[in-house]
């Protein structure tokens, strides 16, 4: 692929970007890094650690979010149970395992900061999402910067405003902490703030920073590239939420969310000697497997006990 990764790039999206939601068109199928081979060699290779197995039900009022594993079935096997049944995969850190992607990865960053003067990013990764017709993934915030790449199939993606009611900064606390997963509560009502965007191939979605979204997949098998950025500006904020909900956990309320000053830098200092103490990894949930990937089964698994 000679050509650019963005394929409409427009000025106004230089002030937007970080700040708002920008859908753009992009070039990565173009790479050939993304069809079902590639991907069942990814699965493969990758570490146990650097992916996720799920499954879901078919209501986002009724939470039913489980992870399994893939066991004994190769890539090829496990792309085929997506394809019939009702799974998510999540690839993390590809760019780490693969220097195709690494390179990938480099080159879709280099662009950006090249429209937008002044950005910088560090500690970026990329992963592939592979999921099953009508799946869905729940209502949730990420921490660090994000950007969406529709590959193939097509989703209808719901973003939020990162904001209260929507998103409580406790909740979002929780999950920095590690506390709970990605998940912060949702009423049904919300969608009536939601901005909805049905993500065709070749369409990459980006919003503002720990934005809540969910999304829901049409009929159709869908393959996805996800992209985590940081920032100094994120940083900051992921020490100065960091550090609030150890505050709030000794009965603190309401600490103060800005990000410069004598105060935040205590908080600063506050967080990275909890963090890097490993004071908090007793506290972090645990994902429980309860179900193996089988092709030939309803939904493309087997229970088994947790």
């Amino acid at each position: 692929m000679t050509q650019t990764i963005f394929a409409d790039w427009q000025p106004r999206y230089t002030s937007l970007f970080g700040r708002h939601t920008i859908k753009l068109q992009h070039r990565l199928a173009e790479t050939g890094l993304f069809e079902d081979e590639a991907l069942a060699e990814l699965i493969d290779r990758a570490d146990p650690a650097d992916y996720h197995i799920c499954t879901m039900g078919t209501d986002h009022r009724r939470r039913n979010w489980r992870a399994g594993d893939k066991g004994t079935r190769s890539g090829a096997e496990v792309i085929e149970a997506v394809r019939t049944g009702r799974i998510w995969i999540n690839l993390q850190r590809v760019n780490a395992t693969d220097a195709r992607y690494g390179a990938l990865l480099d080159r879709i960053f280099r662009e950006i900061e090249s429209n937008v003067p002044g950005l910088s990013t560090f500690r970026r990764s990329l992963g592939v999402l592979i999921s099953s017709p009508n799946a869905q993934v729940y209502y949730h915030c990420d921490i660090p910067g994000q950007m969406l790449w529709q590959i193939r199939g097509r989703k209808r993606v719901y973003v939020y405003p990162a904001a209260e009611p929507f998103l409580n900064p406790a909740d979002m606390e929780g999950v920095i902490l590690g506390l709970t997963e990605e998940e912060v509560p949702y009423e049904p009502w919300y969608d009536d703030y939601a901005e909805i965007h049905d993500l065709e191939p070749g369409q990459m979605l980006h919003w503002a920073l720990n934005g809540p979204h969910r999304v829901v997949n049409h009929d159709c098998l869908n393959v996805s590239v996800t992209t985590e950025h940081w920032t100094s500006e994120i940083r900051a904020s992921y020490a100065m939420n960091y550090a609030n909900g150890l505050l709030r956990r000794i009965g603190v309320r309401n600490p103060s969310r800005a990000t410069s000053g004598p105060v935040f830098l205590a908080k600063a200092g506050l967080a990275a000697a909890v963090k890097y103490s490993g004071l908090m990894k007793k506290h972090r949930y645990a994902r429980i497997t309860d179900f193996l990937v089988d092709p030939a089964a309803p939904g493309g698994f087997v229970d088994v006990p947790r």
